[in-house]
């Protein structure tokens, strides 16, 4: 990398992302008893398929770029920071039940997707390319996106067991998801896949609109 070059934070998100695989681990210990949580397992095989994906992506959308498109991501994941400090203040007050005006989860929510877009118009203001709007938004809500699952994670695990029986796992075996226990760990990491997985499209999509209508030009 060429001395001055933008960075596109490769190392920190992957770093951040084994560190969700390795909580998500230990929540979901013993593995093999992952299939007795509700809708087959999906709930807790949703999170690691996807924290699995992003190691790949982000290694293979931060490798061998050109100086615009590190650019894109260096505002990309400085944008990210802001909107994934949104969704962890999002997640804390959910996990917590703090008392709320009705509008703040989805303000919160939609304060991040703006952000998102905010990142694809600084990405594409330079090269003049919505392309790249795209890219900016995507790598930002990978980013936040990684915050947010993580606090998710992190909740969960401070929370400690949630019984004290010598197979914690039993407690899921045929329950109904009304359960206030299994209902509580499907949320948690629902809450986490919709972050690492919804986050993306949403943001190349309003990376792209907030690029296309900035009227970005180079210079």
């Amino acid at each position: 990398m060429a001395a001055g070059a933008p960075q596109t934070f490769k190392i920190p998100l992957l770093l951040l992302t084994v560190v969700n695989l390795a909580i998500l681990g230990t929540l979901l210990w013993p593995w093999q008893q992952a299939a007795n949580l509700p809708e087959g397992g999906t709930s807790a095989i949703d999170p690691a398929v996807t924290l699995l994906a992003y190691l790949g992506l982000i290694y293979w959308m931060s490798s061998g770029i050109q100086e615009e498109s590190r650019r894109a991501l260096f505002n990309g994941a400085i944008v990210g920071v802001l909107a994934g400090l949104d969704l962890v203040a999002r997640v804390v007050l959910d996990r917590h039940g703090v008392t709320q005006p009705a509008y703040l989860q989805p303000g919160l929510l939609g304060m991040a997707v703006i952000l998102w877009g905010i990142a694809g118009m600084r990405g594409a203001r330079r090269s003049g390319n919505a392309g790249l709007g795209a890219l900016a938004g995507v790598w930002s809500a990978m980013t936040s996106g990684l915050m947010g699952s993580t606090a998710v994670l992190t909740e969960l695990y401070l929370a400690g067991p949630t019984t004290t029986s010598a197979d914690p796992w039993k407690q899921y075996q045929g329950l109904a998801i009304g359960d206030a226990v299994t209902q509580g760990l499907v949320h948690s990491l629902a809450m986490a896949t919709g972050f690492l997985l919804l986050g993306p499209v949403v943001g190349a999509i309003v990376g792209l609109i907030f690029a296309y209508f900035s009227g970005t030009q180079k210079g």
